[in-house]
């Protein structure tokens, strides 16, 4: 190659580059030289070159869009379907999580309910499931009962309630861990009605909770307010009962026990 025609395919590049990054195609930016090599080693047609960056292309994005919607999703990180034992809750099967997972649910604004004692997976059970939904995408908010209900009743004491509801309504899902331990008074009980009555048919409520439904009147403080709540959340809804032993139970016993056969004499 001249050294003409190098500097002029360096001035093509310079100015491909500066194209592709005033466009945001990062994926094309970085990887539209290799694909050209590739291209012309293989006898890809012009067509099929564009294919392979635009292939490129579009998995950094969805890779960009699944890192920030994790972000704001408030989910744990480490509590993903990857890192939980399936095994232990036979009650709910490999195919029942993939369908789950799978966007269906959401799209239906069906919602989602765990129920079991303390210790047996629920909440990371759908923390997984909240996971894959963000990679099929879809957009998850998670936060603990408390701290939500904290959120809405500021909100609400602000003049601002239905805004805030708002802003939740951007999620397609909302993850309410751990409801069974809200001790509520009549202001609390109020904002969390409101947000299942708002999202009722519309967007997908995901709830954990150690109380089943027949104990929610100590959640709510009020028969027939329980009842309206429980007939919105169960009307279209997935319902898993986690009857398994509590993990962290099950790995203090498994620790006691390794340091009792270790401490053993040889004999």
């Amino acid at each position: 190659m001249s050294a003409a025609l190098a500097s002029k395919n360096d001035g093509v590049n310079g100015a491909l580059r500066l194209l592709l990054r005033s466009f945001h195609l990062k994926g094309f930016e970085g990887n539209y030289a290799q694909i050209a090599e590739q291209a012309t080693t293989q006898g890809l047609s012009y067509e099929g070159y564009l294919y392979e960056v635009a292939k490129v292309e579009a998995e950094e994005r969805r890779t960009r869009r699944v890192e920030r919607q994790l972000m704001e999703s408030k989910l744990p990180r480490e509590k993903t379907l990857a890192t939980f034992d399936l095994a232990r809750v036979p009650s709910v099967s490999k195919q029942l999580v993939a369908q789950l997972c799978d966007g269906t649910l959401v799209d239906r604004a069906d919602n989602l309910l765990a129920f079991g004692g303390p210790g047996t997976g629920k909440t990371h059970l759908l923390c997984g499931i909240a996971h894959e939904l963000i990679r099929n995408g879809r957009t998850v908010f998670f936060s603990p009962a408390y701290a939500l209900v904290q959120r809405l009743v500021a909100a609400k004491r602000d003049l601002c309630l239905p805004r805030e509801i708002k802003r939740l309504d951007r999620f397609d899902a909302v993850l309410i861990d751990d409801l069974g331990y809200v001790q509520q008074d009549r202001a609390e009980m109020d904002v969390l009605f409101t947000l299942f009555a708002e999202r009722y048919e519309r967007r997908t409520i995901m709830i954990t909770s150690n109380l089943v439904f027949s104990k929610w009147d100590q959640i709510f403080r009020d028969a027939m307010t329980t009842a309206a709540a429980i007939d919105r959340l169960v009307h279209h809804a997935r319902i898993l009962e986690l009857n398994a032993e509590s993990y962290r139970a099950k790995k203090a016993h498994d620790r006691r026990r390794e340091k009792d056969d270790g401490s053993k004499p040889a004999t």
